[in-house]
């Protein structure tokens, strides 16, 4: 059983349906349910670098489940491009685990290392942008 608590304004996506609270929102989801806050909804303008593309396409593939096979085989391949683009050791065991996730089809869990990913390739920026110069 999940509780959620939602504040006036706030989006969830249950199962791929958008439901925004009117007001203060207590849900309990009394099964098993493919669920994202507000906060961990990204949305396609925001997937500027290969790590915020394998997120979005790891959402996808959680919240569509139909067109997950297609939305998880992106996901590998802007996480092999977030991996060539940051190149770190860390990375590669997260692209890894990532990749694990993707093929088990944990994708709740495949959202996390993406997150994860997101902060080394933030963290790598600015220094690809001095090694260029």
């Amino acid at each position: 059983m999940l509780h959620i608590n939602l504040r006036d304004g706030e989006q969830v996506v249950i199962n791929g349906a958008v439901l925004r609270a009117t007001g203060r929102v207590a849900l309990c989801v009394e099964n098993e349910s493919a669920v994202l806050r507000g906060r961990d909804i990204m949305h396609p303008d925001e997937a500027t670098t290969p790590a915020r593309r394998a997120y979005l396409a790891c959402m996808l593939a959680y919240i569509d489940p139909d067109a997950g096979t297609a939305h998880g085989n992106a996901a590998v391949a802007h996480a092999a491009e977030a991996f060539a683009a940051i190149g770190s050791d860390e990375a590669q065991a997260l692209c890894a685990e990532l990749i694990d996730r993707v093929a088990e089809q944990r994708l709740y869990q495949a959202l996390g290392l993406c997150r994860a990913l997101i902060r080394l390739e933030d963290e790598a920026v600015p220094l690809l942008a001095v090694v260029q110069d």
